[in-house]
């Protein structure tokens, strides 16, 4: 640590000890009658309004990781790189309706998890806990993501050591989190979300206005890029897609975007919000974001230009892929604006870190610690529960970082977008019909996460060496349905999850069609039909029980 940079360090301490004021400050933040709820520390109360559902939402979705991962590959591969802006474009138009009568049914029953949703409507606790299981397991390595990027901006300050001293200021940061969020519970991101986009947005707008006009301009940038990527030997990178990415680019962009509202701590955000109408306006407002991370995405390009070497893992001995965008604003803006910057990635990394543990929680207390443990706890045995398995939440994912490679909870959040897809039947689809059978909908399930996990665990990386787990593009002429090969030899990419995802859907149907020619019980649906008709003017309707 005898490179540390101390003015950067000093801002951005300073903006970190300012959040974790707020942090603490929450809990009396539009506070009820008692935090000892569900409803109160996991949800706010289900009254946060517009904007702060859209700071929110922002903070939830647009993360730490977003920030360094776009641009780093986009550095690395190209136009690829772009899918994320597409699917954060679509997805908002897709999910406006299902989050509206999830919203409706969840303020009606009082529902806190996608989860209890499907235990109600399809009276089936196995499936609920399978969708339970599979938000927890998603939600653990996102988590761990933050971390990635928090310890990018660290390392790039000069706080680049091994061990438990190497990770000591990574560790009390979570530490500190973890703390507010016990507190204060969903307030304290949301509250902090405010100063967290305002950074983000100010950094952004300084970037992409001053980087180019330093660096020769954008027609510079994009030829130097080009001239990269002519030099390299692989076949799916360049500024342009070509015949072998197209359909990888697609895939992925859309099975991202159902995808990303299926993860429990999107829902949660959809979930705290007091009115349809405020869910309605920020699908209208979300894809501001997406300008920002077109934007964003355009600093890979900007790296190349600069000449940016991605600073070595003292713990790996590897070059990590993540510091390329601290390492341009440490290298081409003053110290006190990289401070800034950094300060604006690091609680990048609070805000999404807490609505996830806090998703996680509501997960566990509401579906298997009250479903499997006890069944008669009271509210305030819930909301204890929910603040313990928050804590253990963050310090696993303190434990990954520091124990495991960094880079097995990149391939953890691989394995989990694909398995977050495969709940899309039980939870999106049922939304809308009852068709499929409880028994379809679990063993759609099961084959969508085995062979989705099959596919992933075939797939090789030969730019770090890795034999399986090396990404989620599989080449056509690779995928296998019972030892057919019904592309042999094409060279075209897909997206793991979206394969995955059809596999679930086919296998679904089937086992559905089966169970009702045998006609097996299907349940008990829970969920009224009125639920999904909730009146517009229902800002002060209470969930049932909730008082």
């Amino acid at each position: 640590m005898s490179n540390l940079q101390w003015p950067e360090l000093i801002i951005f301490t300073l903006l970190f000890a300012l959040v974790t004021v707020l942090g603490f400050m929450a809990s009396r933040w539009q506070r009820g009658s008692t935090l000892d709820h569900l409803d109160e520390w996991g949800l706010g109360g289900r009254k946060f309004g517009s904007w702060i559902t859209w700071f929110l939402l922002g903070g939830d979705l647009y993360t730490a990781y977003t920030f360094v991962a776009v641009p780093a590959l986009v550095f690395s591969a190209g136009a690829l790189g772009f899918y994320a802006l597409p699917y954060t474009i679509v997805v908002y138009p897709i999910v406006l309706l299902p989050a509206l009568r999830m919203w409706s049914v969840s303020r009606v029953r009082g529902y806190v998890t996608p989860a209890d949703f499907v235990r109600g409507r399809f009276g089936s606790p196995i499936l609920a806990l399978l969708v339970a299981i599979t938000g927890i397991v998603a939600t653990m390595p996102y988590i761990a993501l933050q971390l990635v990027g928090l310890e990018a901006v660290l390392r790039t300050m000069g706080i680049n050591g091994s061990g438990i001293v190497g990770h000591l200021p990574l560790l009390v940061a979570f530490i500190i989190l973890a703390f507010y969020t016990y507190q204060s519970g969903l307030r304290a991101p949301a509250l902090i979300a405010f100063v967290k986009d305002i950074l983000i947005y100010l950094v952004i707008l300084v970037a992409i206005i001053y980087l180019p006009s330093k660096l020769g301009g954008w027609s510079h940038i994009f030829d130097t890029a080009v001239a990269k990527f002519d030099k390299t030997p692989a076949k799916t990178d360049g500024i342009l897609l070509n015949a072998n990415n197209q359909l990888q680019y697609a895939t992925l962009a859309l099975g991202s975007a159902l995808a990303l509202f299926l993860y429990p701590h999107s829902l949660t955000s959809v979930l705290a919000s007091r009115g349809r109408s405020v869910i309605k306006r920020n699908m209208v407002a979300l894809p501001a974001y997406s300008l920002v991370l077109g934007l964003l995405a355009l600093l890979g390009y900007v790296a190349i230009t600069a000449g940016v070497k991605p600073l070595t893992n003292a713990a790996t001995g590897k070059a990590d892929g993540n510091t390329i965008v601290p390492v341009l604003f440490d290298n081409q803006f003053a110290s006190w604006f990289a401070g800034i910057a950094f300060a604006a990635i690091g609680i990048g990394a609070l805000v999404p870190a807490a609505i996830m543990s806090i998703a996680a929680a509501n997960l566990w207390t509401r579906n298997i610690y009250k479903e499997y443990i006890r069944k008669n706890a009271t509210p305030q045995e819930e909301a204890k529960q929910a603040k313990l398995a928050s804590l253990v939440v963050k310090l696993g994912a303190v434990a990954v970082i520091i124990l495991i490679d960094p880079q097995f909870s990149i391939d953890l959040q691989l394995i989990g977008g694909v398995l977050i897809l495969q709940t899309l039947p039980a939870v999106a689809l049922a939304l809308y019909t009852r068709w499929f059978h409880r028994w379809g909908l679990i063993a759609g399930w099961v084959v969508g996460i085995g062979w989705g996990l099959i596919m992933l665990y075939g797939i090789p990386n030969p730019a770090n060496g890795k034999q399986h787990f090396g990404g989620s593009a599989l080449s056509l002429g690779n995928l296998s349905i019972f030892g057919w090969h019904p592309f042999a030899g094409s060279a075209v990419q897909i997206y793991v999850g979206f394969v995955a995802l059809i596999g679930n859907l086919v296998v679904a149907a089937i086992v559905t069609v089966i169970a009702r020619r045998l006609k097996v019980f299907n349940g008990t649906d829970d969920t009224e039909p009125e639920d999904y008709h909730t009146d517009e003017h229902d800002k002060n309707l209470r969930p049932i029980g909730v008082h």
